[in-house]
């Protein structure tokens, strides 16, 4: 498989995390509609400087319910894609859309069966996305970087970089025989991160066209 072929199987193999900011958006605008929350993670506390921690933008319910629907999206993925091919085939040898429990047997969140072992695969991947993102964010408050206005925001890699590097980081280092984990992945994962402020501006405006963000980044 050829080098764009790496970064795009490497983009559907990690694609539950790099959802997830979305999926979290979603359920910190909707889930308040219905009367609960929003929950900010940093409780409105602030620190020596004066300025929130994370401010009300980062909140339990998108974190957790971020996080479960990632972890939902890989059970949908898994279900699609049938029998799970042997831990020594080859990266890419199966094309773009590789199973992503590829040599999860044996790993720590092979538990239950390939849907329960899938939630946790995708959840993981969530949770460690948005991790990543309320870092951007904590860096941002102590900068004087806060979100504002319609147009953009002021500190766009920021708000990209740190989720992508959160995720890949996190596979290569917690899941182990994955093929998530394969060091072959590691160079498309640094041009990824290069790429990600493209896809992420992208996928915010189509959510700003279709309503569901507030503002287009």
């Amino acid at each position: 498989m050829n080098f764009l072929g790496l970064c795009l199987l490497t983009l559907w193999l990690y694609l539950p995390g790099f959802l997830a900011n979305t999926f979290a958006m979603m359920w910190g605008k909707w889930l308040p509609k219905t009367g609960y929350g929003p929950w900010p993670i940093d409780g409105g506390r602030t620190l020596s400087d004066g300025k929130r921690i994370l401010g009300d933008g980062k909140t339990w319910n998108g974190l957790i319910g971020g996080s479960l629907t990632s972890g939902l999206l890989s059970m949908l993925i898994v279900a699609s894609l049938g029998d799970i091919p042997g831990a020594d085939v080859a990266v890419g040898e199966n094309g773009i859309f590789t199973h992503p429990l590829q040599g999860a047997e044996g790993a720590w969140f092979s538990v239950g069966g390939e849907m329960l072992t899938a939630f946790i695969l995708g959840s993981f991947l969530g949770f460690f996305c948005l991790v990543g993102d309320s870092s951007g964010s904590f860096v941002k408050r102590r900068r004087g970087l806060r979100r504002e206005g319609d147009i953009s925001s002021k500190a766009p890699l920021l708000d990209t970089l740190p989720f992508a590097i959160m995720v890949f980081l996190a596979g290569q280092l917690f899941l182990g025989t994955s093929i998530l984990a394969d060091p072959e992945l590691r160079l498309p994962m640094l041009a990824l991160v290069l790429f990600t402020p493209v896809l992420h501006r992208s996928f915010n405006v189509f959510g700003y066209k279709i309503g569901w963000k507030d503002v287009p980044y």
